[in-house]
């Protein structure tokens, strides 16, 4: 009988040798060809017929949606049995279960011409591959689903570091990390890399860790990735990765208690700036004088006290709340403040202007904003029992603070650095910070532009060693030198009424 002439002939294949459908259809097998809708359009171009594959509740996976019988799918769906055949005058129709991790599909195939061999051979190698790929489909989400929930579990550790609940972070870490967060101590890092290759970054950074330390994508800045390091490990582990890769910078923080987590991660923000102009990208926060470290401890103590006492009205977990809050508030943007902390950005002005309220100040202005600071920093390291009952007696004053010998000198020294410059960046720095850190209103006071104004603040960066636009401790600091020598008025507060 001669061969029918639908072009669906079987092609002779040489002795040993694989048909060429067979060669294609293992394509679909390669990593870079795993799709399970181009394997149906393979298919489909292939038998030269029109193909479905949907799962039991008649949802379209792939392909093109088919008049099916619904009793015949759910047979096949529920594992009563493995395939069907039916036809027409007008159409063939070849349906076969496909497994799949979930849900059970069906493969279904509907052509003019009959079915021959090779088409059979087809259609049921073509399930085959199709089971495959929704298995490792389903594999990959799975992991996808257990990488996304650890890296979640990560950041929410992190955030109850940065609002110091430690118990909370230990509690959290303990089912995972048994023994990450033992210690009282750990250091900070930021590893800074392209946002594109950020993900695999992290990972190589859990590697090189071994796990021992809490590594997490930061929330805030696309391309870092945060390290709370309590082994002396870590910081070790982190160059050497630093030094493999010509993209990544790495700041670290001195060791701080986990309470001052926020605190460290400030300062590895920090040393991060200085790793971009350091040969082997590293870098930690310089141990530098510190004005806070020049001043009377015990007067320190009190003046913190004194001006915080306003809070201690409050629950102890809500003053724990808008502590740590307006901490992290006032050496980041609200903003990144927010994402660190995992709130929304009105959130965090919510509890800062809660502050504002209860000190009776204004965080707009930068003095306030530096004074506050100098008394959240030095609250991290008091006891409650710091905060508790009013002793009746007048307590240490900002100007007492100010005033020491130690303080002055140290203030006129850093401020003296600009005085060789012609410019006069002292009085162009000084005018701005009076205006809020707004480089036009200051330029408006000075007579000049406001680009002259950004110039000269940014060129007394690199002279103090300290970033001024960037804000945070480095510039906080510098606001205190100038409240020390008297170039600009002190902030007032309700405790000074």
């Amino acid at each position: 009988m001669a061969g029918r002439e639908d072009g669906n002939r079987q092609q002779e294949t040489p002795a040993g040798a694989s048909p060429a459908w067979e060669r294609e259809l293992l394509e679909h097998l390669r990593p870079a060809g795993r799709d399970v809708r181009r394997v149906v359009d393979w298919l489909s171009g292939a038998v030269r017929a029109a193909v479905a594959l949907q799962d039991a509740a008649g949802n379209l996976v792939a392909g093109t949606r088919l008049p099916l019988d619904e009793d015949l799918v759910a047979d096949i769906t529920s594992g009563r049995i493995a395939s069907a055949a039916w036809q027409s005058r007008e159409r063939h129709l070849r349906l076969v279960r496909v497994e799949h991790p979930s849900r059970a599909c069906v493969l279904a195939v509907s052509r003019e011409a009959p079915f021959d061999r090779q088409a059979s051979d087809v259609v049921t190698h073509t399930a085959q591959v199709v089971e495959l790929l929704l298995t490792a489909r389903e594999s990959t989400a799975a992991g996808h689903r257990l990488r996304r929930a650890t890296s979640d579990l990560r950041l929410a550790i992190l955030q109850l570091l940065m609002v110091e609940d430690t118990m909370a972070a230990r509690r959290v870490a303990a089912g995972l990390w048994p023994g990450l967060l033992d210690a009282d101590t750990a250091c900070v890092y930021v590893v800074e890399s392209a946002p594109a290759v950020r993900d695999r970054i992290a990972e190589e950074c859990l590697d090189r860790t071994r796990e021992d330390a809490l590594v997490v994508r930061c929330p805030a800045m696309d391309g870092h990735v945060i390290v709370v390091g309590p082994r002396d490990t870590t910081g070790e582990a982190l160059r050497s990765l630093v030094a493999r890769h010509s993209g990544l910078f790495l700041g670290g923080s001195v060791r701080q208690s986990l309470a001052r987590t926020a605190t460290a991660y400030g300062q590895a923000v920090s040393a991060l700036a200085v790793a971009h102009f350091r040969p082997d990208k590293t870098a930690v926060y310089a141990e530098r004088t510190h004005p806070e470290r020049l001043m009377d401890p015990a007067a320190l103590r009190g003046w913190t006290a004194r001006l915080l006492r306003p809070l201690d009205t409050l629950a102890h977990h809500t003053r724990a709340e808008l502590l740590a809050t307006s901490r992290l508030g006032l050496e980041f943007t609200a903003v990144n403040a927010a994402k660190v902390l995992g709130v929304s950005r009105n959130t965090v002005r919510a509890r800062m202007e809660r502050v504002e309220a209860l000190l009776g100040t204004d965080f707009a202005d930068l003095t306030v904003r530096a004074v506050v600071h100098l008394a959240l920093n030095t609250q991290v390291g008091l006891p409650d029992a710091h905060f508790a009952g009013d002793t009746g007696r007048p307590g240490p004053r900002l100007p007492d603070l100010l005033s020491g010998s130690a303080v002055r000198t140290w203030a006129e020294d850093l401020l003296g650095r600009l005085d060789a410059d012609a410019r006069n960046p002292r009085r162009t720095l000084r005018t701005w910070i009076a205006a809020g850190g707004n480089a036009e209103r200051a330029a408006q006071d000075l007579g000049v532009h406001a680009q002259t104004v950004r110039e000269h603040v940014r060129s007394a960066e690199p002279v103090l060693e300290r970033q001024l636009l960037a804000g945070g401790t480095d510039l906080y600091e510098v606001v205190l030198a100038h409240l020390a020598v008297g170039d600009l008025g002190l902030p007032r507060f309700h405790c000074d009424d």
